[in-house]
């Protein structure tokens, strides 16, 4: 056993010393001739490039293979979440059916009247006639485009004011800023009733609200439908300010950086006088009362 030991022991000093030999001739070779140590080099890449080649194929197969039960995973578990997606959508339209035949039960029920049909115009702001004592602006629709006074002029942020006065192809918006706007509000918090109220400031007040109105800053303002000229519910700003006493209002709308409104027909015409039509004059009162009488 010990000889068997001491002849092992032996074997690998022996290989140590081969291999040291063999890196010393490998490095004295190198400097003596670098072309034929290169080309040494070169010869045994080539014969390993194979072996190593063959050696990486099965690796290469089980990256391959690992990448794709990956993906295979990755398509179940989207899979698995779009069905469950799907069957919250599917959900959700049943209960929206469902809301969609009650209501119209309930309207047959209570025999309202159905809402009117909202049409629009969009016009361009082509003046601005902002200054100290009017808040206005001009644009290019009139009524050749179907615009009529007391329509609402607004945008995607709020609204803006209503058209004052109509031409055949301008019509002119009355902000809600200026002077003699009067705007029926609500204050959405707390259903308190106002009027917005323009002072030709860059924020509005609120009048007639309830005395002891729990009104603060931050609260969203926005029309109440009263007085028929807009329908409730039309964003119009928030409360910027209550000191003494006087609650002020900054509009939702940039007024003085209006590019382009949305004029809105909510079927509410009617309710502002409209401009009395000229009477024309015949040739006799029976003629101007539409009764005329053939001629003799």
């Amino acid at each position: 056993m010990r000889l068997l030991l001491a002849v092992r022991a032996l074997g690998q000093r022996f290989i140590m010393l081969i291999l040291i030999a063999a890196s010393v001739v490998v490095i004295v070779l190198g400097k003596a001739d670098t072309l034929l140590f290169e080309r040494l080099r070169g010869g045994f890449a080539d014969a390993v490039s194979g072996v190593l080649e063959l050696a990486s194929q099965p690796a290469n197969a089980a990256g391959t293979a690992m990448q794709r039960v990956h993906d295979v995973v990755a398509l179940y578990r989207e899979n698995d979440r779009l069905r469950q997606e799907n069957e919250r959508l599917l959900q959700w339209q049943q209960v929206a059916q469902t809301l969609a035949a009650e209501n119209t039960r309930l309207r047959g029920l209570l025999n309202l009247a159905p809402e009117p049909m909202v049409s629009f115009v969009s016009a361009k702001v082509i003046a601005n006639s902002g200054g100290s004592f009017v808040r206005s602006v001009l644009v290019n629709a009139g009524g050749a485009e179907g615009v009529v006074r007391g329509q609402a002029a607004i945008t995607g942020e709020g609204l803006v004011g209503r058209i004052a006065e109509v031409g055949e192809r301008a019509a002119r918006v009355l902000l809600i800023t200026d002077l003699n706007s009067r705007v029926p509000v609500t204050v959405e918090s707390s259903r308190e009733r106002a009027v917005l109220a323009g002072d030709n400031s860059e924020q509005p007040r609120l009048i007639y609200l309830p005395p002891r109105s729990p009104v603060k800053v931050g609260d969203r303002i926005v029309t109440s439908g009263h007085g028929g000229v807009f329908p409730p519910g039309l964003p119009v700003g928030v409360v910027a300010s209550t000191s003494d006493g006087v609650a002020r209002v900054e509009p939702f709308v940039e007024l003085s950086r209006l590019d382009f409104v949305r004029i809105v027909d909510f079927g509410l015409g009617g309710v502002l006088p409209q401009p009395v039509q000229p009477i024309v004059r015949g040739r006799g009162k029976k003629e101007a009362a539409g009764t005329d009488e053939a001629p003799r």
